[in-house]
């Protein structure tokens, strides 16, 4: 689904201008953004956890000229799946 489609749905869901869905959506994505940046986590009851996870230094070989480098260590964003989110999916 791309942000136009998730925008249209949104829209139609709702009840909203699809101008209006675009806000809420880039609100909402924004918000998140922001918390994460400052180190906050986001969990949304039912759906996820959106928190930033340390990743460390590692070696990794240059596929180029198999030369060994050092990737540095840094911060990433990551997602856990909730229960309601898991059991939505798992429709069998």
């Amino acid at each position: 689904m791309t942000k136009a489609e998730l925008i249209n749905s949104i829209a139609e869901k709702a009840d909203f201008s699809k101008k209006d869905a675009e806000k809420a959506l880039n609100a909402v994505t924004g918000a998140i953004t922001d918390a994460l940046a400052s180190g906050e986590k986001v969990q949304i009851v039912g759906f996820g956890t959106f928190a930033v996870k340390d990743v460390k230094e590692r070696e990794a070989i240059n596929p180029r000229t198999k030369e060994k480098i050092t990737v540095p260590a840094r911060k990433a964003p990551g997602f856990k799946a909730g229960k309601g989110l898991k059991d939505a999916v798992d429709v069998k």
